[in-house]
């Protein structure tokens, strides 16, 4: 069977030419070069973000297939909301009616009158209430000592620097304002809300910057008072001062090393903004010259400062004194 075709007796034809393929096949092999980066390959979805991001910012509206997709998360917004734990805080502050969004309370928890009371004003204020899994509440109230028990409040609405003037003026009393100066501690500001409403200030001044605000820990300390006490934010604390200034205002500072001791003080009885610097540094270097007076509280030399929360109480103590003679 030598020489025929594969199990037949013919013998092997001979195969004609085909027709060729004019390289495209070769070609093919050689490829299409390197890939384009992302930004120049119209289908990756990293181009049309950008060319998205770039009409939007020139005022163009998205297309309806990039507005369909979620935004990208960012970070935490200063609007987002706040938590109060534990079982007074929560309960003072139902209490002394902070607004609040919803009430979360333990699986079998111990309901003892504290939380009953708590429950039964959340009812009749319509305030949602889950069941949760401490879990839950670790995570919320940041690994706070809650006892099974948090508030979530709204974010707190801060007025504007003028209200608080105009607060006094609609009260016809002699303004009061306690400013803040690099207090960093949400404790130590609900601290000085408890001074400032016990001596009739008429609200507190915060730096919009490296400043404590109105969070979570501030409403527990303060135990229910920032729900009557304004608050404002300044954007820059130094020209809210001068403003001040200028509208009538005296503006004294406390810090250690003031001139003047606080009860030697001639303007207390007078239309006033306390300023309150932080523990150790005191008062800045800017805010400091802002002021009409720097006043010092003085005490024994084995003390080297006073907490900011304990300095604003003593000095709206003072003042208040003054303005009873």
């Amino acid at each position: 069977m030598a020489g025929g075709g594969r199990g037949s007796g013919r013998p092997a034809k001979k195969k004609s030419p085909t027709k060729g393929t004019g390289g495209n096949i070769r070609r093919g092999l050689e490829g299409k070069g390197a890939t384009p980066p992302a930004h120049m390959r119209h289908w990756h979805k990293d181009k049309s973000r950008a060319e998205r991001i770039e009409r939007e910012e020139k005022g163009g509206r998205p297309s309806s297939a990039s507005s369909a997709r979620p935004a990208p998360r960012g970070r935490r917004s200063e609007d987002a909301p706040e938590y109060i734990g534990g079982r007074n805080p929560v309960l003072e502050a139902l209490r002394a009616g902070v607004p609040a969004n919803t009430l979360y309370v333990a699986l079998r928890i111990d309901n003892d009158d504290r939380v009953k009371e708590a429950v039964r004003i959340a009812a009749g204020r319509g305030i949602a209430m889950l069941e949760v899994g401490r879990e839950k509440l670790d995570r919320v109230t940041e690994g706070a000592i809650h006892q099974g028990v948090a508030l979530q409040i709204p974010a707190y609405e801060y007025a504007h620097p003028e209200d608080l003037i105009r607060l006094a003026q609609d009260a016809a009393e002699v303004p009061l304002i306690v400013a803040l100066d690099s207090v960093t501690d949400p404790r130590n500001l609900g601290a000085i809300a408890r001074s400032a409403t016990a001596f009739g200030a008429h609200g507190l001044l915060v730096p919009s910057r490296r400043s404590a605000g109105v969070t979570g820990g501030a409403w527990k300390t303060s135990a229910g008072t920032l729900a009557t006490l304004t608050v404002a934010r300044a954007v820059n604390l130094t020209a809210t001062l001068r403003d001040y200034r200028e509208a009538g205002l005296f503006v004294i500072g406390l810090d250690g090393e003031g001139t003047v001791d606080l009860e030697d003080a001639n303007l207390l009885d007078g239309p006033l903004v306390v300023v309150v610097g932080s523990e150790g540094k005191g008062l800045s270097r800017l805010v400091r010259d802002s002021c009409d007076l720097v006043v010092r509280i003085p005490m024994n030399a084995a003390a080297e400062s006073l907490n900011a929360g304990v300095a604003a109480g003593i000095a709206l103590y003072e003042v208040a004194r003054h303005r009873r003679r």
